[in-house]
């Protein structure tokens, strides 16, 4: 059962700190893939990270959703997904171009929600923008596995360009959503 313990303009709440927390533990995880590259410990690191969002969103949910909550998170997502794929890349671990088509989308999507939003269009999240995120986070989670089978590899390299491939389709998505109505029309 829902309990709404939190008006909407709240800032300080259980899920808006676990979303912290997780931002915070990302150089740990940075740390970790650039010292060592795939390890158990990085693995495990990016699985209480990802899981760690579903905990915020069960909590948003039974206190009650708030602005904040909706900004913070998916930035939260997105800083989170970035920095260890940027970190991938650093190591070499997987390719510096599926990772910048996912950077770009991001960047673009979140300037373009901002900017339509300014002129009073709202472009709410879908729920492909979360299977988006999870396919990310699985294409991470196999990247940092320690593990040389090219069998794996050839995995991961395939994991990555679904990632980018429902990425780039979900930011077409946010495209359409924002255009005005009669803009549809034409």
């Amino acid at each position: 059962m829902a309990t709404s313990s939190f008006g909407p303009g709240a800032l300080a709440t259980p899920a808006n700190a676990i979303t912290l927390a997780r931002v915070l533990m990302l150089p740990v995880l940075v740390f970790l893939v650039l010292g060592s590259g795939r390890s158990w410990q990085a693995f495990s690191l990016w699985f209480v990270l990802a899981i760690s969002d579903v905990a915020d969103g069960w909590l948003a949910r039974r206190h009650g959703v708030t602005r904040s909550g909706a900004f913070l998170d998916p930035l939260a997502d997105k800083i989170i997904v970035l920095g260890a794929m940027t970190a991938l890349v650093a190591k070499g671990i997987v390719w510096w171009l599926p990772v910048s088509l996912i950077a770009a989308r991001e960047v673009a999507i979140s300037a373009y929600r901002s900017y339509v939003g300014r002129r009073g269009i709202s472009v709410p999240a879908r729920l492909s923008g979360k299977v988006k995120t999870w396919v990310q986070c699985i294409a991470v989670a196999l990247a940092l596995v320690p593990t040389t089978a090219s069998a794996w590899e050839a995995g991961v390299v395939a994991a990555m360009w679904m990632a980018v491939g429902i990425t780039l389709a979900t930011g077409l998505q946010y495209l359409l959503d924002g255009r005005r109505p009669t803009e549809l029309a034409r």
